[in-house]
């Protein structure tokens, strides 16, 4: 994986480059002193993993990553816990607060390689999909999700058997399923293989799950009564 750091203390720096070389897994492509600094390497160049500390000059680290729109998976790293329910809902991998030994930045690593090894593996038919929710990752079948539900600045899974609370957007969902999952309605994305049966107004799912169908979605939700041409 292609690392960065964003780190304005030299020690810090000299730890994350010896942890990186010690590792053996990673390529450190870029060291920054500030946030800003790193923007413009990060709009030009692929970067799968960024080291962020989140007391920085010019731009705190949590400012600087809600400002990316599709940011690669990050590792904060801090002297002070203050910020760790922030970074709840920033859909960081992991929260390092230093000083952390190796092992420490290991099971970080290891966390983010876990995650991005499941998720280059769902394109195959049988998805399993591991979802941020709170500070855990918790592992799914696509295929076992009824629907999603916006919630102010969440999103509700429902399954069959419990429901799952996640900040991932409605919006990445159909980016990143844009087979399987449909949206009907401002608030609820669906799974199109879930689908007991459709309405004018309302789309019951298998486990009789009735989602109400946006006027604004009503097109998009007839073409699945069309039969391919």
């Amino acid at each position: 994986m292609k690392c960065i750091i964003i780190e304005d203390q030299p020690p810090a720096v000299r730890i994350l480059k010896k942890y990186i070389a010690d590792y053996g897994q990673l390529e450190l492509v870029g060291t920054y002193g500030d946030a800003i600094s790193a923007l413009e390497f990060i709009r030009q160049q692929q970067v799968d993993l960024i080291f962020l500390d989140i007391h920085l000059p010019k731009l705190s680290g949590i400012d600087f990553l809600k400002s990316l729109i599709n940011p690669p998976s990050i590792v904060l790293t801090t002297a002070y816990p203050d910020f760790a329910l922030e970074s709840y809902n920033l859909d960081v991998v992991d929260y390092l607060l230093k000083p952390f030994s190796f092992p420490r930045f290991m099971k970080a690593v290891m966390k983010v390689e876990t995650i991005r090894a499941v998720n280059d593996t769902d394109k195959t038919p049988a998805k399993t999909i591991f979802i941020k929710s709170g500070f855990d990752h918790i592992k799914l079948e696509l295929d076992d999700i009824y629907y999603i539900k916006s919630d102010r600045d969440y999103t509700e899974i429902f399954l069959s058997d419990k429901k799952v609370l996640s900040s991932k957007p409605l919006k990445e969902w159909l980016d990143d399923f844009p087979q399987e999952m449909l949206r009907v309605h401002k608030s609820y994305v669906i799974n199109v293989n879930l689908i007991d049966k459709i309405s004018s107004s309302k789309v019951t799912m298998k486990n009789n799950e009735e989602i109400p169908i946006g006027r604004v979605y009503k097109e998009e939700v007839a073409r699945l009564l069309t039969p391919p041409t």
